[in-house]
């Protein structure tokens, strides 16, 4: 005989999860394109340090 577990899920969270695999922005970038933009922007940085040190 089966023993009774007292663990119960809510009903309406039970399976009821929808993913949505279609894109809805207009502005999509390839992983290539953010490693390239984050080289920039650290460049930029390293420049600007260089250029106008604080110290």
């Amino acid at each position: 005989m089966a023993k009774d577990n007292k663990v119960r899920m809510p009903s309406s969270m039970a399976g009821l999860t929808t993913y949505y695999d279609e894109t809805t922005s207009n502005f999509v970038m390839t992983p290539k394109q953010v490693m390239i933009l984050i080289g920039l922007i650290a460049a930029i940085l390293l420049a600007l340090h260089l250029l106008f040190p604080l110290a």
